[in-house]
């Protein structure tokens, strides 16, 4: 899955974007609200961590601008402005959480998964389908005979991508937008071999291939 943070301390966001790399996110990151807005309108992100109190504007107006825009991407409010009013502006321009300054990272990621949880209704606290559980805090899929594998980063994001879309085509580059970062490897080709290292570990035909289309992730046949 695929994160923007906007937040212009540059120490913090580092911070951010180690912590949420090493959770299995790809992670995009914006000094200022004019960027952010710009990437968080162009790119297919999963979710934003955004910091309110930004150099050249405020991230509320970020958030308001999305929503007129119709982008539906869940939003972390992320900063020091944790007043309740303050709050309570955040909710009415259309953040979907909000947490205060100083932070736990591990309540960031938490927040995180939830949020993307319960866009794709998933509202359980694993990922689970048809015989398949993600194990999201350990990067492992445990399989129905109860035997469990370590996964890479890209494998772990694909998989958790394919799984919050079963039974859905996804074309490949879809799935390359949602794996990796923008300065990322993004040749579309290599998502086959990956897709080709969990076909090994789920069985071929749980991942079906839609010749011109793309791929699903399908139930047990």
């Amino acid at each position: 899955m695929r994160i923007l943070v906007v937040e212009d301390n540059i120490a913090l966001a580092e911070g951010l974007k180690h912590d949420l790399k090493q959770a299995g996110f790809a992670v995009d990151w914006a000094p200022n609200a004019r960027e952010g807005q710009f990437m968080g309108s162009e790119e297919p992100y999963d979710a934003v961590v955004l910091d309110l109190g930004l150099p050249d504007g405020s991230g509320l107006d970020v958030v308001r601008h999305w929503r007129q825009q119709g982008h539906d991407v869940p939003i972390l409010i992320l900063t020091a402005w944790d007043a309740w009013h303050q709050r309570v502006d955040g909710f009415k321009a259309g953040a979907d959480d909000y947490l205060g300054k100083p932070f736990h990272v591990e309540e960031v990621i938490a927040r995180l998964n939830a949020l993307i949880r319960r866009r794709h209704a998933s509202m359980g606290p694993k990922l689970v389908t048809d015989g398949i559980t993600l194990d999201e805090e350990r990067q492992q899929v445990q399989l129905a005979d109860g035997s469990r594998h370590v996964l890479t980063g890209t494998e772990f994001r694909l998989l958790r991508y394919f799984m919050l879309h079963p039974e859905t085509i996804l074309s490949k580059t879809r799935l390359t937008e949602h794996v990796y970062a923008y300065d990322g490897d993004r040749d579309s080709n290599v998502i086959e071999v990956y897709i080709k290292r969990l076909r090994q570990l789920l069985g071929r035909e749980r991942i079906e291939t839609r010749r011109g289309q793309g791929y699903v992730l399908r139930g047990k046949s």
